[in-house]
């Protein structure tokens, strides 16, 4: 028998939520607020915005379909499963945040920002009904994002649908050898290394290569390959600054051997969710084997 679907819905927290947490109740908040010169209504408006967005991709699912919830601060401690369907309904960053879970299952993207539609939240909750019903017909459209994968020499790995930097935390000097694929090395002190996908290229890659005329072109969000970047590599009698950007293609791996304490890796901004690096070790960063599979 075939599995049945299960269509898993995420959302996060809203902000009128963080501010009811916080302050106890909505009106404490929003005296709060109005003592500042700001309002709590665009708040409300947003959280409305998300119910209703999710109350309409709900009644969407077919009859037959299982269910599920997770809102983004669960999103470590839930089990997708291979059948799954995950409609996520946010803005673009979200689905960053749940790429690094998945490993090929469908992503409907449901916009739900003022603002307008997103690249990667493309979608209105009206059309769910045709995209669920397209993904269990086996005539949904696809869209393959590339991500970016960081492994250590002891098998811990991270992935991440934008980019993975690696430095240290609170950006003080990261000093590694590094090692690119067409097998040179360098000794580095440096700001930290960003390597990025095509989907991360319009954000923090993008902005230190408008500083880098001379570094290659970046990735398109569907292009099987990397951009790397050295931020704010100094020279010194031990540390070179030669090798401060580049490319991955597939297969290939940029590597750097950690020379300092308290390196991390972490993936798409999210510091809490992190590969704690220790002098000595080698963490080796390419092209993931998973990707993010979204339906357009």
């Amino acid at each position: 028998m075939a599995q049945v679907p299960r269509a898993v819905f995420v959302h996060r927290q809203s902000a009128l939520q963080d501010l009811i947490n916080r302050h106890g109740t909505y009106n404490q908040g929003s005296f709060f607020l109005k003592q500042r010169g700001l309002n709590a209504k665009g708040m409300v408006d947003r959280a409305n915005i998300v119910q209703d967005s999710l109350a309409a991709a709900g009644a969407a699912v077919p009859a037959h379909w299982r269910r599920g919830a997770v809102e983004r601060g669960d999103l470590d401690r839930f089990l997708f499963e291979e059948h799954d369907v995950v409609v996520i309904v946010g803005q673009d960053g979200l689905v960053a945040n749940v790429a690094k879970y998945l490993d090929g299952q469908p992503v409907v993207g449901v916009n739900a920002d003022p603002g307008g539609a997103g690249l990667l939240t493309r979608h209105q909750a009206a059309d769910c009904v045709r995209l669920l019903h397209a993904v269990e017909e086996g005539s949904a459209r696809y869209e393959t994002r590339t991500m970016v994968e960081a492994r250590t020499d002891d098998g811990r790995s991270l992935c991440a649908l934008n980019e993975i930097f690696v430095g240290h935390p609170s950006h003080q000097t990261a000093r590694y050898r590094l090692a690119t694929p067409e097998g040179n090395h360098e000794q580095q002190a440096s700001s930290g290394v960003l390597v990025g996908t095509g989907t991360g290229s319009t954000g923090w890659c993008a902005s230190v290569h408008r500083a880098r005329p001379d570094a290659p072109g970046l990735p398109e969000p569907t292009d099987r390959r990397l951009a790397w970047f050295v931020r704010e590599a100094w020279p010194s009698p031990a540390t070179g600054t030669t090798l401060v950007h580049g490319t991955l293609g597939e297969g290939a791996v940029l590597s750097l051997t950690v020379e300092s304490e308290g390196l991390v890796a972490f993936g798409d901004g999210i510091e809490a969710d992190r590969l704690v690096l220790s002098w000595g070790e080698r963490v080796d960063i390419g092209i993931a084997g998973k990707h993010l599979r979204l339906v357009v």
